[in-house]
């Protein structure tokens, strides 16, 4: 199973951006531990990272119209895109939103996301493991669902 993992605005500088907050690790790094945490889980991942807004709409667009799972972590996009959220919201398949910092020990605006209500789940505040475990979920869902299909065919 394809699973799309996005990432938005200013991602593509971790390890450089406010270490003390999103760790000493690079964006980088990132994708090498979801590829990894992937292949233990039998999934395949499409990583990718923008700071434009629009990009990431279509990739929510290329999702729903895939029926691909999606980990999301749509950065300050979260607190005020409806435009994002939209297009959160047509993703057939799962969508996890995950946040490497933990946003309500923040500042008073990270606080709410807008994509949340439309995410099966969000994570947050566990660093790569964020991503790490919305894949594990993904992988549970996906096997639970399949089981549950095979046996509706016995």
């Amino acid at each position: 199973m394809k699973v799309m993992v996005l990432s938005g605005a200013n991602l593509g500088r971790l390890g450089r951006r406010e270490p003390a907050v999103y760790g000493s690790r690079g964006y980088d790094d990132l994708v090498a531990a979801c590829q990894e945490q992937a292949g233990e889980l039998g999934l395949e991942v499409d990583c990718r990272q923008t700071d434009d807004e629009a990009t990431m709409l279509r990739w929510l667009h290329e999702a729903a119209d895939t029926a691909s799972a999606v980990v999301l972590n749509p950065g300050a996009w979260s607190h005020y895109s409806y435009a994002l959220r939209d297009a959160a919201a047509q993703v057939e398949g799962l969508l996890v939103e995950v946040h490497l910092s933990q946003t309500h020990a923040r500042e008073p605006f990270r606080h709410h996301s807008v994509i949340s209500a439309v995410a099966v789940g969000t994570i947050t505040g566990l660093g790569f493991d964020s991503y790490l475990l919305a894949l594990r979920v993904i992988a549970s869902r996906l096997s639970r669902d399949l089981g549950d299909r095979s046996g509706a065919d016995a």
